[in-house]
């Protein structure tokens, strides 16, 4: 199998608007919840969410384009640019028949559908706009970031939910293994923060109703009743080892065990005995080589619900065994709220700056133990630590469980 690099990333946050910015922020404990700004929230119970703040769109659409793209697309758009441009390749360095998009989106043009939709019913269906349905399909965004840079080779939109950005990580990297590909954009896009996913989440109870911005979003606390919506883009440009080093690119960090399941069992909730879970991490280990007790840090899915992170911690458990009390474990979700789709590509940026900086990121406001999740989940302030290995879950609706397992790059 050829070894597969990073080479690139790029990242549109609730807690900063470039990789640098957004990692800064995590390492220091920042909180990227605040009131809903995208919305009237007057009679919603839902008020807080993580909103990706300041971002100046013309850096990467014209206006015309930015009209015709939902909210989710343009934040994917600004972190594809950004990764392209880092990794530093360009028509020269490779074939386009060689470079792969695997980009997706959990709920895709959510705020375009609804505004479409409220178009129909007042004014008629004359007036919806004849760009509504490139506008709201997933794909859209791979698509894009083909059409701009000439990227002719397969061209796929993951959606698994909470694990999608994972996912595109974790197929791009099996193209490349395998000479499918040579390069690859892989990661996600979510822009969930309008009324009517708002609106469904909160229904569905899967929502914290606190609206607390240092009390709610709170993974593994024992007070933890739901998680915080948040948006954001996340992209990485994988690429194969030897060509990397032929063009002198410099590399981030090496992915190195990808392990995807389902868990077959109900259309929201985990499976309350976590073997789904578990052996989507037993696999990435496997495949990267190493012992369960080589991973160095764990960034969990940890939402905040009280089902995934009891689950999440007694899969944690299954795998590591008397390990897991010894491995550093944090929800970064308690800073950026859950980005949906999203998520899993942005958290593993994060793994990926942890492993350079040798830094395993807090999980902010925690501040009650639960008796029954009793491991290391890194409260409250980050801390130095040489890592080798990290890795990241992603759990998503449908019973979608994504890892990946990133190595710090060594020759």
């Amino acid at each position: 199998m050829k070894r597969v690099v990073v080479t690139g990333m790029g990242a549109v946050t609730p807690l900063g608007n470039n990789v640098d910015e957004f990692w800064e922020n995590i390492k220091a404990g920042k909180n990227g919840i605040g009131p809903i700004t995208q919305f009237d929230t007057e009679d919603f119970k839902v008020k807080i969410a993580a909103e990706v703040k300041n971002l100046d769109m013309s850096l990467y659409m014209d206006k015309k384009e930015e009209r015709r793209s939902d909210r989710f697309c343009q934040l994917g758009m600004a972190a594809a640019i950004q990764a392209y441009e880092d990794s530093g390749l360009n028509e020269d360095t490779i074939d386009p028949y060689e470079l792969a998009v695997i980009v997706g989106s959990g709920i895709g043009g959510m705020t375009t559908f609804q505004n479409e939709c409220q178009k129909l019913f007042e004014k008629g269906p004359g007036r919806v706009s004849p760009f509504m349905v490139p506008m709201i399909i997933g794909n859209i965004l791979g698509g894009t970031i083909a059409i701009k840079y000439n990227a002719k080779g397969l061209c796929h939109c993951i959606v698994t939910a909470c694990a999608t950005g994972t996912d595109s990580i974790g197929e791009a990297m099996r193209l490349i293994q395998t000479g499918a590909a040579t390069a690859a954009f892989a990661g996600a896009a979510e822009a969930p923060i309008n009324k009517m996913s708002v609106a469904g989440f909160t229904n569905m109870t899967a929502l914290s109703t606190r609206n607390e911005i240092d009390g709610t979003s709170i993974p593994f606390d024992k007070n933890r009743d739901g998680f915080v919506v948040g948006e954001g883009g996340a992209i990485l440009i994988l690429e194969e080892l030897e060509h990397a080093k032929a063009r002198n690119a410099k590399i981030y960090a090496e992915v190195v065990g990808y392990g995807s399941t389902c868990d077959a069992y109900h259309i929201t909730m985990p499976d309350p005995d976590s073997t789904g879970a578990a052996k989507a991490m037993e696999l990435a280990i496997k495949q990267a080589g190493i012992a369960p007790s080589e991973i160095s840090y764990i960034n969990a899915h940890g939402t905040s619900t009280p089902y995934n992170d009891a689950c999440e911690t007694k899969a944690i458990k299954a795998v590591f065994g008397e390990n897991a009390k010894q491995v550093p474990i944090s929800s970064t979700k308690s800073m950026t709220g859950h980005m949906l789709g999203a998520a899993g590509s942005a958290e593993s940026i994060i793994c990926i700056k942890a492993l350079q900086d040798g830094f395993v990121p807090p999980t902010i406001n925690y501040t009650t133990p639960d008796e029954e999740l009793d491991l290391d989940y890194v409260p409250n302030v980050g801390r130095a630590k040489e890592l080798t290995y990290a890795l990241t879950n992603s759990l998503g609706f449908g019973g979608h469980n994504g890892t990946l397992v990133f190595k710090k790059y060594a020759e």
